[in-house]
């Protein structure tokens, strides 16, 4: 672990790409090939189970450190990060709270993951609690921040799966591409696996595995693509639909359903799941998860797909009120053959006869007859009442590539919708941003109350967020824990993708993806939007 800590600390610490490569390849090449394989997976932002809940780590310290509960409650809101609390306040404690548990300085990240704490999960409170508490005792502050981070499921370590994969093919001597496909899928972090992995020739690929996503680059609302794209006839267009990015696999006898956050989803959409068993062995499909009923011209809005999401076995009626759709859009794979390097004209055109006698479960995403650039953006101004975001654009003769390369597709957005709404909580950020509020909750008017109507924590300058951070200290009424109830006085226009009756909102609507557009000083607390407002919204993006 303490090889794994100073790797976090160095690329905490720095911004530079290349040092934050060159720290993880010293590190892979140094460790033993067990931790280096629980590295990866750490590093590469695999889910980890939690363990210990927050409330019970807070008591926990505050009988550890011997410090009185306010001490430590404001220290947690000071400091923004549970983890780091824990960390400086053993630290500081007084000496006679160390010294426990000898030998756990020296334990291997392997060790701790594998060995020690799973064994919290069995273990009653009262020894769960002498456990963790041991090790903080035992650990340096660098550690205890590792391995409270890890109890809690939450070590965010600030590298991409890229850059991870980056460092391991300059170590392997292999693409970087090959690098990122061998950790896509289903793994476990075991030392063959990891020395399979920088192996010359890649010998154990799972029937399972997807390919990594290739992205699109998003093209300015306004732009004209006449001048950023060039001739009409160059590029595809079809819609850019709101449900789930998936790829789908037929391999082995089977088929699995891979979400773009991997994610293997297959068993929660049986009827897609029974339309890709006619496919014929060795295809591999891009596409899109979608709401969508027989019978009508277009999906459901997103909404109601989130009903089936977190269901991970629906039952017939739930099957039957949200039906789900397959619309591929790109074949990755036939015959058993990657497809990859060909051009997507010819990939299309493979996909459409693949899917010419597909059950209605599975369908072709339609690309748009429209000649030209003008009669293209007409078709576009139609998004929002056909239920899309807007338009792809895919360059005939690209190549599907490795994760957000620019230049051959492009994401198209339609304006997003917009709304002024009140600041009325604020929250710590995490990692860097642990010190600063960054994380806030907005409210609209309904007659003389606000109504929380969204959270959102991205949008802002960093001078902005400095600047707001000492105004809210300035101008907190209340506090709760890590949450600050400020002044209602700070407007701020937010933007968002679509809107959705919400039983579970106090407002009775949900925004999807709110994030902060700009920050209205212009603007007055009582010039803020009301609820009837945001509910008009909702009905005419309904009627539309």
């Amino acid at each position: 672990m303490k090889a794994f800590a100073r790797l976090y600390e160095t690329l905490d610490a720095t911004n530079s790409t290349t040092a934050r490569v060159a720290a993880m390849r010293a590190y892979f090449a140094s460790v033993p090939p067990r931790d280096a394989a629980w590295a990866v997976y750490v590093l590469s932002g695999r889910r980890q189970r939690r363990l210990v809940g927050a409330a019970e780590l807070r008591d926990w310290l505050q009988r550890a450190c011997g410090y009185p509960a306010w001490l430590v409650e404001d220290s947690y809101a000071a400091v923004g990060d549970l983890a780091e609390t824990i960390a400086l306040l053993m630290a500081a404690a007084p000496e006679h709270v160390h010294g426990c548990d000898a030998g756990v300085d020296s334990v291997s990240l392997a060790d701790w993951l594998e060995l020690r704490l799973p064994s919290l999960r069995d273990a009653d409170a009262e020894s769960r609690q002498q456990l963790v508490t041991a090790w903080w005792r035992a650990l340096d502050p660098a550690q205890a921040f590792l391995v409270t981070k890890l109890l809690t499921g939450g070590l965010r370590v600030g590298v991409s799966r890229a850059l991870v994969a980056r460092a391991l093919s300059g170590l392997a001597d292999v693409p970087q591409a090959t690098m990122q496909h061998r950790l896509m899928g289903r793994w476990q972090p075991t030392a063959t696996w990891f020395e399979g992995l920088l192996a010359a020739a890649d010998a154990r690929a799972e029937p399972s595995r997807p390919y990594p996503f290739f992205l699109a680059s998003p093209l300015e609302a306004d732009a004209d693509p006449s001048v950023a794209l060039g001739q009409r006839g160059d590029w595809l267009a079809e819609w850019k639909w709101d449900g789930i990015r998936a790829q789908c696999i037929r391999r082995g006898g089977e088929c699995f359903i891979w979400t773009r956050g991997e994610e293997l989803v297959t068993e929660r959409y049986p009827e897609v799941q029974a339309a890709l068993q006619t496919l014929p062995e060795g295809c591999v499909l891009d596409s899109e998860l979608l709401a969508w009923r027989p019978g009508d011209r277009q999906a459901l809005p997103f909404s109601a797909l989130q009903r089936r999401i977190g269901r991970l076995k629906p039952g017939k009626r739930l099957r039957e009120e949200v039906p789900v759709r397959l619309l591929a859009y790109d074949l990755l794979e036939f015959a058993g053959a990657d497809l990859r390097a060909a051009p997507l004209q010819e990939r299309r055109e493979r996909l459409a006869g693949l899917l010419d006698d597909a059950p209605p479960a599975l369908g072709l995403s339609p690309l748009l007859d429209a000649d030209d650039w003008p009669s293209l953006t007409e078709a576009r101004a139609r998004s929002r009442e056909l239920g899309v975001e807007g338009l792809m654009l895919k360059r005939h003769d690209s190549p599907y590539q490795v994760g957000r390369a620019r230049g051959d597709w492009w994401k198209w957005k339609i304006e997003p919708l917009t709304l002024d709404a009140v600041m009325i909580y604020a929250q710590a950020g995490h990692g860097r941003r642990a010190s600063l509020y960054t994380d806030y909750t907005f409210a609209v008017w309904q007659d003389e109350d606000l109504v929380p109507v969204a959270k959102a924590y991205s949008g802002l300058a960093d001078t902005e967020i400095v600047r707001l951070d000492r105004w809210i200290r300035k101008h907190t009424l209340e506090r709760f824990g890590p949450v600050r109830q400020v002044e209602p006085l700070q407007v701020f226009e937010l933007a968002f993708e679509g809107i959705a009756h919400s039983a579970r909102h106090r407002s009775g609507v949900a925004l999807r993806f709110p994030r902060i557009r700009r920050w209205r000083e212009d603007l007055g607390p009582k010039d803020a939007d009301s609820l009837a407002q945001v509910q008009a919204l909702l009905e005419g993006q309904e009627r539309d």
